[in-house]
C-alpha cells in the first residue's frame, strides 16, 4: 500500500460502525504498515456498510476522518499494532487515496523531487550555450582550438566528481535518511552555479580565473553526484506500484524545462544587449538569475518528508552501518552495480550526442548561428518533453529493458545518417566541399596535443582546419621540411590561417552556411529523432535503478554506476568526440565513440541486463 500525502482521505469499509474507542485508536495507532494522524475534521468519508439499517448506515456516512502523516516521536505509531480491541466485527479496513487529494499530494513529490534536475539541466544548457565565448573569457587567447577544448574539459571536470559525490551522498542518504541529503546537494549546486556569474575573467585574474572556474565546476559535479541518486530514490519509493515508471519519468522531463529556461534567458538577453554589452558583462546574468531557482527549490524541499521506505527501515532497525561496503563487497550485489554501469554508459553516449554534441555540431562546424541552432534544439527538446511520460508509461505495461534497449540499438544504427543528414540540409555547400574536395596536410612531425600550444606547424593546421570544420588528411613524410597543405591541387608550404582560410573559400569551401539554403524544419526533425532516443532510455531509467536495488542500498548502489556511466561517458563525449576528429582529421569521426558504446550497451543488455518492473520496492 502507498504512502498516504498530507491531506489525503481515511476511507473505512467494514460491517459496523467504529466506536469512540476506535476513532481513538485510529487517531494514535495505525492499522497498516504506515505513519499517519488521523483527526475528526471533513476531510474524508467514511463509507458506510452494506449490511444494517439505512439509520445505521446514515449515521456512519456522517462520520468524519482525516489523514496526516506525523513525525514527532510522540505520535508516531504504526497501524499495523492496532489490535481493535473489542471491535471483531468490523473486518474490513482500507486506507486509500482520494483522487483529487492524491493528484495534489503526488505533484507536491513530484514538483520537489524534479527541481534539482531542473536546476541541473538548465547550469548545464547554460553552458553550453555559452562555451565559445566562455573560452574567450576564462583561457589564454592565441588558440582557440586549445581555448574551446579547455572549457570543454572544464565542462567535463563536472562530470569527473560525481561518482566521489555519489559515493559520500549515498552513503548519507542510505544513512540518515533521503531529505536532508537533498537539501544539501541542492544548496552545493545553487551556490556554485551562481559563483560562476561573479568570476573575475582571465584578462583580470589570468590563470586564478581558470581555476576558479575549474574549481567552481567540480563543486558542482560533486553535488550533481548526490542529487541524482537522492530525486530517484525519494519518487520512487512513493510512487504506486504499477506507475513507477510514469511517476519516475517526470524527473527526465526537467530537461526539457531546463533547456526553454535557458534558451529563453540566453536569446531574451542577447535581443537586448549589444554584441559588446552581453560578451563585456550580459552572460555573467544566466548564472546569477538561478539564484531564484535555488530559492524556490530550497523552500519547497524544506516542506518535504522523510520517505515511508526508510521511515519503516529506521523503525525496524534495518539502516545500513556501511552502505559502501555491502554496495560493492557482496558479489550479488556488485554484479547488479556492474550492469547498472553497462546501462548508463548507454545513456550517457545518447544524452552526451543529443544535447551537446549536435549543439556544437550544427553551430561550430556546420555554421549556423548560436540562435539559430538554440532554437532547433529547443524546438526538438519541447516536443519530446510528452514522450517521457510516454516511454515512462510504456516501461509499465511492457517491461523497462525493451524500452532502454531499443534506444541503444536505433542510435548505434541511425547516428552516422543523422549527422550526416544535418550536413546535407544544415550546409548543402559544406557538403559538396567535403565530396568533391581532398584536402591533405604533409608533414614530417603532425602530433595532437591537448591543452598546449603546437608543437610543430602541422599541429598548428591541422588544429586550424578542425576549428574550421573541414575534414582533410595527415600524410606524414621523412622530410623534415615545412609542413605542406595540398587543397584541390595548389600546394600552400606552411601557411598562416588567413591564407588557409583564404585558400580553402577560393576551393569552395563555404565559412559560414547560407541561411537561404539551411532546411530549419529538417534540422529540427532530425535533433527530435536524437531526443526520441534519449527520452526512450532515460524515461524508464530511473525506476529500473530503483527497484534493481535493496532499500537499504538503494541510493549508494545506484548512484555511483549512474555517474560512472551516464557521467564520465556522457559529460566527456563533447571533449573526446572533438579530439577524436582532430586526430582523425573528419568532423564524423568522433561519432564512432557514442556508436560503439550504444552497440556494446545493446548486445551486453539483451542478454545479462534482469527485467525489473514487476519487483516489490
Amino acid at each position: 500500500m502507498s504512502f498516504l500525502p498530507a491531506g489525503s482521505d481515511l476511507w473505512i469499509t467494514g460491517t459496523a460502525r467504529p466506536s469512540a474507542a476506535t476513532a481513538t485508536s485510529f487517531r494514535n495507532k495505525s492499522y497498516t504498515d504506515q505513519w499517519v494522524t488521523v483527526s475528526r475534521k471533513p476531510k474524508a468519508r467514511v463509507v458506510a456498510p452494506r449490511r444494517g439499517s439505512a439509520r445505521r448506515q446514515k449515521a456512519l456516512a456522517k462520520e468524519k476522518y482525516s489523514v496526516y502523516p506525523s513525525f514527532s516521536e510522540r505520535s508516531e505509531m504504526r497501524l499495523g499494532d492496532c489490535g481493535l480491541r473489542g471491535e471483531r466485527a468490523m473486518t474490513e479496513i482500507s486506507i486509500e487515496h482520494s483522487a483529487t487529494v492524491t493528484a495534489r499530494g503526488d505533484w507536491r513529490l513530484v514538483i520537489a523531487s524534479t527541481l534539482g534536475g531542473l536546476f541541473e539541466w538548465y547550469d548545464f544548457y547554460v553552458y553550453a550555450a555559452l562555451a565559445v565565448l566562455l573560452s574567450e573569457k576564462f583561457f589564454p587567447q592565441g588558440n582557440e582550438t586549445v581555448a574551446f577544448m579547455g572549457t570543454l574539459a572544464a565542462f567535463g571536470a563536472g562530470f569527473l566528481v560525481r561518482p566521489l559525490g555519489a559515493l559520500v551522498f549515498g552513503r548519507l542518504g542510505d544513512v540518515i535518511g533521503r531529505k536532508v541529503t537533498f537539501l544539501v546537494t541542492m544548496s552545493m549546486m545553487g551556490i556554485a552555479t551562481i559563483g560562476i556569474g561573479l568570476l573575475p575573467t582571465y584578462a583580470t585574474a589570468g590563470i586564478w580565473a581558470t581555476i576558479s572556474l575549474v574549481v567552481l565546476r567540480l563543486i558542482q559535479g560533486f553535488a550533481h553526484g548526490g542529487e541524482t541518486g537522492g530525486a530517484v530514490t525519494y519518487l520512487a519509493e512513493y510512487a504506486p506500484a504499477g506507475r513507477r515508471g510514469l511517476q519516475t519519468s517526470f524527473l527526465q522531463t526537467t530537461a526539457a524545462f531546463g533547456l526553454t529556461v535557458a534558451v529563453l534567458i540566453t536569446l531574451g538577453l542577447r535581443s537586448v544587449l549589444t554584441h559588446d554589452q552581453f560578451s563585456d558583462w550580459g552572460w555573467r546574468i544566466p548564472f546569477l538569475i538561478s539564484v531564484f531557482l535555488l530559492a524556490m527549490s530550497m523552500y519547497i524541499r524544506s516542506k518535504l518528508d522523510e520517505t515511508p521506505v526508510f521511515r519503516r527501515m529506521k523503525a525496524a532497525g534495518q539502516i545500513s552501518r556501511s552502505p559502501i561496503a555491502e554496495s560493492f563487497g557482496a558479489a550479488d550485489n556488485l554484479r547488479k552495480v556492474g550492469l547498472l554501469l553497462i546501462v548508463c554508459s548507454g545513456l550517457g553516449a545518447i544524452f552526451g550526442t543529443c544535447l551537446f554534441h549536435s549543439m556544437f555540431f550544427l553551430n561550430k562546424t556546420i555554421g549556423l548561428p548560436i540562435q539559430t541552432v538554440q532554437g532547433i534544439v529547443c524546438t526538438a527538446v519541447i516536443a519530446t518533453a510528452p514522450l517521457y511520460l510516454l516511454f515512462g508509461w510504456l516501461s509499465d505495461r511492457i517491461g523497462r529493458k525493451p524500452v532502454l534497449l531499443a534506444a541503444c540499438l536505433l542510435s548505434a544504427v541511425t547516428t552516422f545518417p543523422i549527422f550526416k543528414a544535418m550536413t546535407h540540409y544544415g550546409n548543402p555547400a559544406l557538403e559538396r566541399f567535403v565530396e568533391r574536395t581532398p584536402v591533405a596536410v604533409v608533414a614530417a612531425d603532425c602530433q595532437f596535443r591537448l591543452f598546449s600550444p603546437p608543437a610543430s606547424d602541422c599541429d598548428r593546421i591541422a588544429a586550424q582546419l578542425s576549428d574550421m570544420g573541414v575534414r582533410f588528411e595527415v600524410v606524414r613524410t621523412g622530410d623534415k621540411g615545412d609542413a605542406e597543405v595540398r587543397v584541390a591541387g595548389q600546394v600552400l608550404s606552411n601557411p598562416d590561417r588567413n591564407a588557409l582560410r583564404a585558400t580553402l573559400i577560393a576551393a569552395g569551401w563555404p565559412e559560414k552556411a547560407d541561411p537561404q539554403q539551411v532546411n530549419v524544419a529538417m534540422l529540427a526533425v532530425l535533433v527530435f529523432l536524437l531526443d526520441l532516443y534519449l527520452a526512450m532510455i532515460f524515461a524508464p531509467i530511473a525506476a529500473f535503478m530503483a527497484e534493481l536495488f535493496p532499500a537499504r542500498l538503494r541510493y549508494t548502489s545506484m548512484s555511483l554506476p549512474f555517474h560512472l556511466g551516464a557521467g564520465w561517458i556522457g559529460g566527456f563525449l563533447p571533449f573526446s568526440v572533438a579530439a577524436m576528429n582532430i586526430h582523425f582529421g573528419s568532423f564524423y569521426a568522433g561519432l564512432w565513440y557514442p556508436v560503439a558504446i550504444s552497440a556494446v550497451v545493446f548486445i551486453v543488455g539483451l542478454f545479462l541486463v534482469p527485467e525489473t518492473y514487476k519487483r516489490v520496492m
